[in-house]
């Protein structure tokens, strides 16, 4: 009812406009909203050239997709937030995803990286990979508040140093740097298996898991202080510093959260994978930070909110199953992502230098 009243007010103030200011205000709506139009027009493009893009099994497709990226995005967004990012995400998606599967190997397996551990219960690795993530998180958020250097920097360096930490854990006990594989198969069916069907498509537990990390996600933006500190500190440090909130605080926090998300990305992308390697997490920040642009999370600070953050995630899924459906060389897709990172945040900073 409110987007209605909203419409419906939208649509009288357009009314009341001259003719001059008409144009202008269509002009200024289409170039904001430049990167959805030509989305919208892809995706039309590809049905039409592919009708099975519409299909029951793409739709699945999309969104078990999009599921298993929304952790990561909703950890990346907050950084985003307080106008900063975070390049370390992807490692350290590889990193937890590596532990992960070695804590997780199933005791018959010949090339057990552990022999001499007992398969750990589920909610004891969980929070073991949500640690790791949370301690190279507060790593970037301490550097960051503390010594006031670019989250580009810190993260840049913490993703050198956990790639480095990947390669010395792989190879581990003699493991050589293998790949680890032979999951206990309690885990993957704990993330991959399906209890619910819909339209003879099989559900994987992990989408319902991601509904639960957006409700959580969203509890903590919108009804708790940390959030509202988060978006204050991303509006301006020094008013939100001035009103008695501790921004040193406040970006430790929001990094260290940041961290876990990437822990239980990595735990999701382990049984999916199934053979998880040094190369897991690659370029995973990349999708994470485009996904968070596109749904309205501003580089500017202080501006985003989850249900933005998923509908970008989607539309991003949306955009390479479309290439896949339309046979684009897999090599060209990173050319199309890097191209809408720079479109969305073009667009993004036309809208605040227009403000201004």
């Amino acid at each position: 009812m409110k987007a209605i009243t909203n419409m419906k007010e939208s649509y009288a103030n357009f009314q009341a406009m001259d003719s001059k200011d008409k144009n202008n205000f269509i002009k200024e709506t289409l170039l904001n909203n430049l990167l959805y139009i030509l989305i919208l027009i892809a995706i039309i493009f590809t049905a039409i050239k592919n009708p099975k893009f519409m299909s029951v099994s793409a739709v699945a497709t999309i969104v078990t997709l999009s599921a298993a990226s929304i952790p990561i995005a909703l950890g990346i967004a907050g950084c985003i937030v307080l106008t900063g990012t975070d390049l370390s995400a992807g490692r350290v998606v590889g990193l937890t995803a590596c532990i992960t599967a070695a804590l997780l190997q199933a005791s018959d397996y010949p090339n057990k990286m552990f022999p001499d551990i007992p398969a750990l219960p589920i909610p004891v690795v969980i929070l073991i990979v949500m640690a790791v993530g949370a301690i190279i998180g507060l790593v970037n958020g301490f550097f960051v508040a503390k010594y006031n250097l670019h989250p580009f920097i810190v993260t840049l360096a913490t993703q050198l140093i956990t790639y480095g930490i990947l390669l010395v854990f792989l190879m581990t006990n003699g493991n050589n740097g293998q790949p680890l594989s032979g999951l206990d198969k309690g885990f993957v069916g704990f993330v991959t298996g399906s209890k619910i069907s819909l339209f003879g498509v099989a559900i994987p537990n992990y989408v319902w898991y991601a509904i639960i990390y957006v409700i959580v996600m969203w509890f903590i933006w919108n009804k708790t202080t940390f959030g509202k500190n988060m978006f204050a500190v991303g509006s301006n440090p020094e008013a939100a510093n001035v009103s008695g909130v501790s921004v040193f605080k406040t970006t430790i926090m929001v990094h260290t959260l940041a961290g876990a998300m990437y822990g239980i990305t990595g735990f999701i992308d382990s049984a999916r994978n199934s053979s998880n390697t040094a190369g897991t997490g690659l370029n995973a920040e990349c999708d994470a930070i485009a996904a968070c642009v596109i749904g309205g999370v501003s580089f500017v600070g202080g501006t985003g909110k989850i249900s933005g953050i998923v509908l970008g995630v989607f539309i991003l899924r949306i955009i390479f199953v479309a290439l896949t459906y339309l046979s684009v060389d897999q090599n060209l897709q990173y050319i199309f992502k890097g191209g809408i990172i720079l479109v969305a945040c073009a667009i993004d900073m036309r809208k605040y230098l227009v403000r201004k």
